[in-house]
C-alpha cells in the first residue's frame, strides 16, 4: 500500500475536527439544524487552513444517508465516497484548470439532472478566482436561481479578485489562519499516535515555520520524521528548517541593547559557522524584535505574539531595560537591513556593519518627554522665570591683602613684548596691510610670520623664523626695502635676523591676531554659557555645548 501524507492521513473529517475555525463550523451547523442552508457558499482564507476539507465535512453532513446531520456518520457509502474523493454526486473542480467558458458551460448541463444516490449535486470549486469574466457570466444565472438539488461551494485565497456579482449570490466564511496553541496541540496529538518523539521547543518550531496554515505544518512534520526518524533532536530540526538556535537571537538583540558590538560580531560568526542564511537570520531577529515592541506596548501580549510562556518570559526580561524608541529604531533598521541582503555581494559584511553601528548608537531620546520639556521651557520664557545668572566669585567674597599672598615660587617668564618704533604714524602692521594692496602675498605673507625687533628709521629689524629664513635672499630684500620706503616715504635699510627661539622674540602679527581670536572665543563661549537660555537649555536636554559661532564680528 502507498504511504499517504500526513497532511491527507488526518485531514479533518467532522466540523468538530477543524482547528481554529469554530466560528464557520458553528455557523454551518446552526444552518443545517435549522434547515436555512443556502445555496451557494464561499469559503475565504490563507492556505491550508481547512477550506476544502470545510467543504468536504459539508458535502457529507449534506448528503450523509443519516442526514441532513451536523455529525455525518462516516460509513454510509456517501460519505465514504466523499471521503475518498470519488462521489458521483459531488464534483470538486480544480478552478485554476477549468478556467473557460466551455467548461462552465459544461457544468450548467450537468446541474439539470437529479443526483444519483444522493440528496444534493454538490460542486465544490477550488481557486474560483482563476475562473475568466467569461466563465463568471455563464455561472451568473445559474447561481442566482439553482435548481433545488444542487448547492455550490465556492474556496479561493483571493476573494478580491471576485466580480462583485458574484460575492453578492454567496454567504461568504472568512477562514483565520491557526493559531500557534492549537497548531501545537495537534501536532502533539498526532506524533503521539506516530510514535515519534518530538519536544516542546521542537513543535514550537514546527509550527511557527507554518505561518498558521495546518497544510504546511503537516508537510514540515512529513519532512522532519523523514529526515531524523522517530527520534528528533531539536538540533536536527534547527538544522533541516534552516532556523537559528533560539540562544543565538535572544543573545544578539541582547548585545545590541548592552552596547556590545564585540558579543554582536561573535553571533554572526556562530551564524556563519552554523550555515544559517544570513538573509533567514535577519528575518528571526525582525520577529524577535517586534514581539518586544508589542510587549512593550500591549497589555495582554500573548494574543498577538506566537510564543511559549517560557519564551514570553524571557522576552519581557529581554524588554524591560530597553525604550520603545530604541526598539523601533531597531525594527525598522533590521527591516532595511533584510531588504538589503537579499541583494548584497557581502551580506555578511553588510549585516556585521548594521549590528556593530546599532550597538553604538546611543540611546533615543523620549520624543514625549521632550516635547513636555520644550513645552516647560516655552512657559518659562513666557513667564520671564528663567534663572539670572551666577554672580561671580569675586563679587562676594572680600580680596584678601596682597600681603597674605604668598609669593609664586617661580616667576613666569613673560613674552617679549614688540619695540616702540618711530616712524611718525605708520606702524608696522600698516606696512603688511600696505604690501597686501600691492598684490605682493608672498612677502605679505612672510612679514606677517616675522616679528618687528626695530623700527628707527632708516632701519628696520625683522625677526624671521628659522623656517623662513633661507627665502630672506638679497632680492627678497630688496623688495622689502622699496615697499617699506614707498610707504614711509623714505629711505629704509632691512636688515633680516634669524630667529631660532621664538618664544623669545616679540610676537608676530600672525601670533598676535591668533591669540585675539582665541580671547574673542573663549569670552564667547563664556558668555554662552553664562546666558540663562542656554542654561535652562543645557539642563532640560543634559547637553553641552560642542561649537560657538559668532554672528557679528565684535561682543560686549
Amino acid at each position: 500500500m502507498s504511504y499517504l501524507v500526513l497532511a491527507r492521513k488526518w485531514r479533518p473529517q467532522l466540523f468538530d475536527d477543524l482547528i481554529g475555525q469554530e466560528h464557520v463550523s458553528q455557523t454551518l451547523k446552526n444552518a443545517i439544524t435549522a434547515d436555512r442552508v443556502h445555496h451557494a457558499f464561499l469559503f475565504t482564507g490563507a492556505r491550508g487552513v481547512g477550506k476544502t476539507s470545510a467543504a468536504r465535512i459539508f458535502a457529507k453532513a449534506l448528503n450523509c444517508q443519516e442526514g441532513p446531520t451536523t455529525e455525518p456518520c462516516g460509513v454510509c457509502p456517501s460519505c465514504v465516497e466523499i471521503t475518498a474523493s470519488r462521489g458521483i454526486d459531488v464534483f470538486e473542480i480544480d478552478g485554476a484548470s477549468n478556467t473557460g467558458v466551455d467548461d462552465i458551460r459544461e457544468l450548467r448541463e450537468n446541474v439539470r439532472y437529479l443526483p444519483a444516490n444522493s440528496r444534493y449535486k454538490i460542486f465544490i470549486i477550488d481557486e474560483v478566482h482563476m475562473l475568466s469574466i467569461n466563465a463568471f457570466n455563464a455561472l451568473l444565472k445559474t447561481l442566482e436561481e439553482p435548481p433545488e438539488h444542487v448547492k455550490f461551494i465556492f474556496a479561493t485565497t483571493e476573494p478580491h479578485k471576485i466580480p462583485v456579482t458574484i460575492l453578492s449570490r454567496c454567504q461568504r466564511f472568512d477562514f483565520r489562519k491557526i493559531a500557534l496553541g492549537q497548531l501545537e496541540d495537534r501536532l502533539k496529538f498526532i506524533i503521539d499516535q506516530e510514535g515519534v518523539q518530538i519536544s516542546a521547543v521542537g513543535l514550537s518550531m514546527i509550527a511557527r515555520s507554518g505561518g498558521g496554515s495546518m497544510r504546511d505544518v503537516l508537510s514540515t512534520l512529513d519532512q522532519v520524521i523523514a529526515f531524523c526518524g522517530e527520534q528528533v533532536a531539536d538540533e536536527d530540526l534547527q538544522s533541516l528548517l534552516g532556523l537559528v538556535s533560539w540562544r543565538i537571537l535572544f543573545g544578539s538583540i541582547e548585545a545590541i541593547l548592552e552596547r556590545d558590538a564585540r558579543q554582536a560580531l561573535a553571533l554572526v560568526q556562530k551564524v556563519d559557522e552554523h550555515g544559517h542564511s544570513f538573509r533567514q537570520f535577519c528575518q528571526q531577529l525582525v520577529e524577535l524584535v517586534r514581539a518586544l515592541v508589542v510587549l512593550k506596548v500591549a497589555d495582554q501580549p500573548g494574543e498577538l505574539l506566537d510564543y511559549s510562556e517560557n519564551e514570553l518570559r524571557d522576552l519581557r526580561t529581554l524588554a524591560a531595560p530597553a525604550g520603545l524608541e530604541d526598539l523601533q529604531r531597531l525594527l525598522s533598521t533590521l527591516i532595511r537591513t533584510e531588504a538589503d541582503l537579499a541583494v548584497s555581494s557581502y551580506p555578511r559584511l553588510t549585516l556585521e556593519m548594521v549590528l556593530v553601528k546599532l550597538a553604538s548608537l546611543p540611546p533615543g531620546i523620549d520624543v514625549a518627554g521632550l516635547v513636555k520639556k520644550l513645552e516647560a521651557l516655552e512657559r518659562r520664557l513666557a513667564t520671564g522665570g528663567l534663572p539670572s545668572p551666577p554672580v561671580a566669585a569675586s563679587a562676594v567674597c572680600s580680596r584678601p591683602p596682597v600681603a597674605d599672598v604668598p609669593p609664586p615660587a617661580e616667576a613666569e617668564e613673560k613674552k617679549p613684548e614688540a619695540p616702540s618704533v618711530a616712524a611718525g604714524d605708520k606702524s608696522w602692521a600698516g606696512l603688511v596691510d600696505f604690501v597686501k594692496e600691492r598684490r605682493r602675498p608672498r612677502i605679505a605673507s612672510l612679514l606677517e610670520q616675522s616679528s618687528l625687533l626695530l623700527l628707527e628709521l632708516p632701519r628696520l629689524r625683522i625677526g624671521m623664523p628659522a623656517r623662513y629664513f633661507s627665502l630672506t635672499d638679497s632680492e627678497m630684500r630688496n623688495s622689502i626695502e622699496e615697499l617699506a620706503a614707498e610707504y614711509y616715504s623714505a629711505v629704509v635699510r632691512v636688515e633680516v635676523e634669524k630667529v631660532k627661539d621664538e618664544a623669545k622674540a616679540p610676537p608676530s602679527l600672525h601670533q598676535t591676531k591668533a591669540q585675539e581670536e582665541t580671547d574673542r572665543q573663549k569670552k564667547l563661549k563664556q558668555n554662552a554659557e553664562e546666558h540663562p537660555m542656554v542654561k535652562s537649555a543645557l539642563e532640560i536636554f543634559g547637553g553641552k555645548i560642542e561649537e560657538i559661532r559668532p554672528i557679528d564680528k565684535g561682543f560686549v
